[in-house]
């Protein structure tokens, strides 16, 4: 396996300028409540955490192309939100992102909130609000990116596994005989629906769920040979937390060490991957590059506190562009 270092082209920001990145998945808000304790509940043996501050972020495919837009690429969300207060603080965030949004909303769904609660800079819980969007409003999310598709550069779906991507299979098709390269960043373990992609980015869990536990290096590369060959995939990029990031295509197997400065938070980690590899390889960066900077910038966020970005002065911070 072969360690990549490789320097951006002074051509890059404005290229990445110029690319026109298309976000579809599971969008919802993330809200933090931020606060000291001091003691345990009378009620039950739990922390009494008395918030002093609140934050909203976008969160899920939401933050994936804020990753895509912090990096200075045009961006655009096709996501399902409700018509409420989250939904409509949602489309405020992406707007101050200068994220285009396309959304379809749905009177009778709440758009899903990810609420957690943080205690002396330690994560004391988090409480999930979501339910799967109906058909009706996901066949109109479906017919927006038949719309949308054409003036694309590169499609990236972001799956959360809450069912915002029931069509998948259809868009990946559509985005493919559009000459549309497609990223996704998968969940669960049946990856049929994603016949046909360009690059797929799971990580260890994620693939383990899906070829099975694997003995060694070459056992490794072999079951992800065969699963190329049965979904048609062009490549797939295995991030690997602490070991780094290997790459498996029709060049044979790459692989880039981790580039970690301090671990505070990994969560959005694989956001800010999936995104720095759809806006390079949309801005025309060889896939063995994108990786390359896309691990950098896994080592970037994970110092940063929950669903975070990377700039991209702090990616390429001798750019000199």
């Amino acid at each position: 396996m072969i360690p990549l270092e490789i320097s951006p082209h002074p051509a890059l920001r404005a290229r990445l300028a110029h690319t026109r990145v298309l976000v579809i998945g599971d969008a919802m808000l993330d809200r933090y409540w931020f606060g000291d304790t001091e003691r345990i509940s009378p009620e039950a043996p739990v922390p009494v955490v008395r918030v002093q501050r609140c934050e909203e972020r976008l969160g899920g495919a939401a933050n994936v192309a804020c990753n895509v837009a912090a990096l200075g690429a045009q961006t655009g969300l096709i996501c399902i939100v409700g018509d409420d207060e989250p939904g409509r603080r949602i489309a405020d965030l992406l707007g101050e992102h200068h994220i285009q949004a396309h959304l379809e909303r749905d009177a009778d769904w709440a758009t899903m909130i990810k609420l957690r609660v943080v205690a002396r800079q330690q994560h004391v819980l988090r409480v999930d609000f979501e339910m799967p969007p109906a058909h009706e409003i996901l066949q109109a999310a479906r017919a927006r990116f038949e719309t949308v598709l054409a003036a694309q550069d590169i499609v990236l779906f972001s799956d959360y596994g809450k069912g915002g991507l029931t069509h998948i299979p259809r868009m990946i098709a559509s985005a493919r005989a559009a000459g549309k390269p497609v990223v996704i960043d998968p969940k669960g373990d049946a990856w049929e629906p994603y016949r046909g992609a360009t690059l797929m980015t799971p990580n260890r869990a994620e693939l383990r769920e899906v070829i099975g536990r694997w003995r060694s290096e070459d056992d490794l590369a072999a079951r992800v040979a065969r699963l190329r060959a049965r979904l048609d995939l062009d490549a797939v990029l295995l991030t690997r937390a602490e070991e780094g990031m290997t790459l498996y295509s029709d060049g044979g197997m790459l692989h880039t060490p981790a580039k970690v400065r301090e671990v505070y938070d990994v969560s959005g980690a694989g956001d800010t991957v999936a995104a720095t590899l759809a806006a390079l390889m949309g801005a025309g960066v060889p896939l063995s590059d994108a990786v390359a900077h896309a691990n950098r910038a896994a080592g970037i966020v994970v110092g940063k506190l929950g669903a975070a970005t990377v700039t991209y002065e702090e990616l390429f911070p001798d750019a000199g562009d």
